[in-house]
């Protein structure tokens, strides 16, 4: 018996492996939850789908899905219900952004990529799940990042859309706590195929930045953010909202 046998978890960006998104799931499914993933990429889905369903016996919805389309968010929202049913938890991690460019380089493109594919998308996806999450009592879980906590250079675009999740995510605890909806933030630094590529580029940045974690590793997307995503929407963290969780190597805080 797992900790979720019978419950629904939604996760946006949840079929690119070696990724945040598929640690998170993996960590569900081994808790007996039935999933659906979203992603921009089909092939990604499906070969996530299969590999979730084979290895844990559980029922994956893949949805091709991009969270910055109000309708498109609605349909996920809709597809979902008709097959399960009902709504517990809901993951947003998906985004996509124009990292590397200093703010006075930025454009109107490369900031509306932030905000849609992230705050909008956090956003749509809160407001439609709303009714399901109110009669399941759930979960949500939104991901920020420490590039709005720290004012990471050249990351304008992402820190704003990361820190006007926080934002709304705090609201959303205070509006939605009455109806028994906790609502947290993970702010993760994780090792996912993106990190390694960047410490193949730039070895000396990737060397300073692990120096500042305090146990000199980054989380594992499974094992780490994935279990602190299975805690958080589990009963027994019930009574925690409104909080944001930093986690990296293997460590939590909340500023």
């Amino acid at each position: 018996m797992g900790k979720f046998d019978g419950k629904v978890v939604i996760i946006t960006g949840g079929g690119k492996s070696k990724s945040i998104g598929y640690g998170i799931a993996t960590a569900f499914a081994k808790e007996g939850a039935n999933l659906v993933v979203t992603g921009r990429n089909v092939s990604k889905l499906d070969g996530a789908k299969e590999e979730l369903e084979r290895l844990y016996g559980i029922k994956v919805l893949a949805i091709q899905a991009d969270g910055g389309e109000e309708k498109v968010v609605q349909n996920v929202i809709d597809q979902t219900v008709k097959e399960f049913g009902r709504i517990d938890v809901l993951i947003n991690n998906a985004q996509a952004s124009k990292s590397g460019v200093f703010l006075a380089d930025h454009t109107k493109e490369d900031f509306d990529l932030a905000i849609y594919s992230g705050l909008y998308a956090v956003f749509f996806y809160m407001r439609a799940a709303f009714p399901y999450l109110k009669e399941s009592k759930g979960s949500v879980i939104n991901f920020a990042s420490g590039a709005g906590l720290s004012g990471r250079l050249g990351q304008a675009s992402y820190a704003a859309a990361k820190e006007g999740i926080r934002g709304l995510s705090r609201v959303a605890a205070s509006e939605w706590g009455q109806y028994g909806i906790n609502v947290n933030v993970v702010c993760p630094l994780a090792m996912t195929a993106e990190l390694e590529k960047f410490r193949e580029e730039y070895p000396d940045i990737y060397d300073a930045t692990i120096k500042g974690v305090p146990l000199g590793r980054f989380a594992d997307p499974e094992t780490d953010i994935g279990r602190i995503c299975v805690f958080l929407a589990s009963e027994d963290a019930s009574f925690i909202s409104g909080e944001t969780i930093v986690a990296q190597g293997g460590s939590s805080l909340r500023p």
